[in-house]
């Protein structure tokens, strides 16, 4: 297993997510551009999220840095939650812009590990996604706790230190 930064949010309250602020608690990595943290509504358990630290709403506002340490955590988280949920495989996804299905005003890349069978037909996970935050279909009666999203934050936070 390879070993990375602890992560240390030292004065750190929150965590700018678009219209969000983000609590550390669920926050299980951080490098100098990017963030990940745990979903509130997972599609299928593991599902995460990669966000860049400085809130842009359009991956083609990014600039190169930022795209290149976007999609390196990417990779490095899907290989730990595809491990940690015993997936067998990851479906990446960006929604970028609101006719994509984008509701949170700020890039993020959506990981989700799978397994054979988790959707009767495998695209399915697309329909799952345009619609698991919309309005009318997501409250917060709907979502996990802070308690059930700070522990598998844990559990994720622990691969990478």
């Amino acid at each position: 297993m390879q070993h990375f930064p602890r992560l240390e949010l030292p004065g750190r309250m929150s965590f700018r997510f678009g219209q969000h602020l983000i609590k550390p608690s669920v926050v299980f990595l951080k490098t100098e551009l990017s963030f990940a943290l745990v979903n509130r509504k997972p599609v299928v358990p593991g599902h995460v999220l990669v966000c860049p630290l400085r809130p842009v709403e359009r991956f083609r506002d990014l600039n190169p840095s930022e795209v290149a340490d976007l999609f390196q955590m990417a990779q490095r988280v899907g290989n730990v939650v595809e491990k940690h949920f015993q997936g067998t495989s990851l479906t990446f996804s960006i929604q970028d812009g609101p006719e994509s299905g984008q509701t949170v005003k700020h890039v993020h890349v959506h990981i989700l590990p799978r397994k054979i069978g988790d959707f009767s037909r495998n695209d399915s996970i697309y329909d799952e996604l345009q619609k698991h935050d919309k309005v009318g279909e997501d409250s917060p009666a709907m979502w996990r706790s802070e308690d059930e999203m700070a522990a598998e934050a844990a559990e994720l936070r622990a691969y990478f230190q």
